[in-house]
């Protein structure tokens, strides 16, 4: 994009780190507030994917140009007013040729105004831990108060490619069909010049000089490096590639200089909350999945534990599990109850071959081996406890729950959605904003009536409700699965 601003060109800004481990490489000036210009059109695209994600709109739908996208200034796709056009074309003209009026129309068609498309930039950015970083506009085209920084652009570059790795190909594709024409990619050179480059996204105003956030992949290592403030195309492309070389030559996880940043992953927002548990008014769950057993370890002896609701059936299983061992020996024998155990299968059904390869680079490929379908358990309740009927009659199911190591019986639940895929992705992205809380956390989703549940289970009181504090306090829904 080209704009007359009579500013200074930004000073030089440079930021380079290892992509899976957000390990930093090198940093020069990396938290100075400057002009992004086009890198801008990262944020409008992560947010219009994240819409299609949340089916706010789809790539099919058919928007209206408004006459604040038309009346942008080049870079452009050259839209008209009341022209319409499938948003698949706008997110191509935006990411490809950088066109600042397809870029307009995307905020408008999802918020319905700049100012309010903007409000949902700054309100992402926060969630992502970009500190440095105000959005005013959809396109980055200069105005004092749009500003970023090089470690801004370089978290929201790394949310790119590991958030939606589904349509990342974009800022790869040398040319692209944009519905009214065919496009260049304004980062083209720099694709062709650099040995595993596959994005990410150019920048360039007067006041900004010329910037660019670039990714590349060699192996199984990805490097991205972020540039502001280039003096020419030719100038910032040799810069980023210099510090890609630098980035591919440390070692992998291991910094060469620097400090590891705050590279913090935001999980999709699905509305505030507050406290340390959310309760879902609808499709609550009222029996917590079977964790598996932890691999290489010996299966613990079984633990029984009566599904029941209520506070004074919860007391009830607390009895049963404390009477079991001694009187499983000595019970008398009563009709047998039938209840399944569920194994829910975690798989994707219809994954590109280049989201496949993101995933497994990030280190959380998806399971893809099917699991067991659930399985009848026949047990007699009189043998777990002596307990006189009318209390059994209170307890009206008893489980056979496996336990692991640790007492690792709870779990939590981070939405129910649409498809198999989607609960996918999103505990996917949630693996990646939590590599702590949710280290050893088996993913499970399960199809119930009203859509997908994705669970994380396996975890420790402590280590669920954790998660589930660190989940809430970036706005994002979770709550607890107990033992039950």
């Amino acid at each position: 994009m080209t704009i007359a601003t009579g500013v200074q060109a930004a000073p030089y800004a440079a930021m380079v780190v290892d992509a899976k481990t957000g390990a930093v490489i090198h940093e020069e000036n990396a938290d100075t507030r400057l002009h992004p210009a086009s890198l801008t059109k990262m944020m409008t695209l992560y947010i219009a994917f994240q819409a299609i994600q949340r089916g706010e709109i789809s790539l099919d739908s058919q928007i209206t140009i408004p006459k604040a996208a038309a009346a942008q200034p080049p870079s452009k796709l050259g839209l008209r007013t009341g022209q319409k056009i499938k948003f698949r074309y706008l997110l191509r003209a935006a990411a490809v040729k950088s066109a600042n009026d397809a870029a307009t129309a995307i905020g408008f068609a999802i918020s319905g105004s700049e100012e309010a498309f903007a409000k949902r930039m700054n309100a992402t950015a926060q969630a992502m831990g970009m500190r440095n970083t105000t959005f005013v506009n959809q396109h980055g085209l200069t105005h004092p108060n749009h500003l970023s920084s090089a470690r801004d652009m370089t978290v929201l570059g790394r949310h790119m490619i590991y958030d939606f790795p589904q349509y990342y190909n974009l800022f790869s594709r040398r040319t692209a069909d944009a519905g009214i024409k065919q496009v260049n990619n304004t980062n083209r050179r720099f694709l062709a010049a650099y040995e595993g480059a596959d994005g990410i996204k150019t920048g360039f105003t007067n006041a900004a000089g010329y910037n660019l956030v670039a990714s590349a992949k060699r192996g199984d290592r990805r490097i991205i490096a972020t540039v502001f403030g280039g003096t020419s195309t030719a100038n910032r492309n040799a810069r980023v590639m210099k510090l890609l070389d630098k980035g591919f030559a440390s070692p992998a996880g291991k910094p060469a200089t620097g400090r590891a940043p705050a590279l913090v992953a935001a999980a999709p927002a699905l509305g505030p909350t507050s406290g340390a548990h959310t309760i879902r008014v609808s499709g609550v769950v009222r029996r917590s999945l079977r964790p598996q057993t932890r691999p290489g370890a010996a299966a613990p002896a079984p633990v029984q534990v009566a599904s029941t609701s209520g506070i004074e059936d919860a007391l009830a299983a607390a009895l049963l599990v404390s009477a079991a061992p001694a009187a499983a020996a000595t019970a008398p024998q009563e009709a047998p109850a039938r209840v399944a155990v569920a194994a829910p299968v975690t798989e994707f059904d219809d994954m590109a071959p280049e989201t496949a390869e993101i995933f497994a680079e990030a280190g959380i490929a998806p399971e893809t081996t099917p699991q067991p379908r659930p399985t009848e358990r026949i047990m007699t309740a009189a043998a777990i406890a002596p307990v006189d009927a009318s209390r059994m009659q209170a307890v009206p199911e008893v489980v056979t729950r496996v336990s692991t190591s640790g007492g690792r019986l709870w779990g939590i639940n981070v939405g129910r959605y649409n498809s198999r895929n989607a609960a996918e992705r999103v505990l996917i992205q949630t693996a990646l904003n939590e590599p702590g809380a949710l280290d050893g956390a088996l993913r499970r989703v399960t199809q119930r009536a009203g859509g997908f549940d994705a669970n994380f289970m396996g975890l420790t009181n402590e280590s669920a409700d954790l998660a589930c504090r660190r989940l809430q306090a970036r706005g994002a829904m979770c709550f607890m699965i107990g033992p039950s």
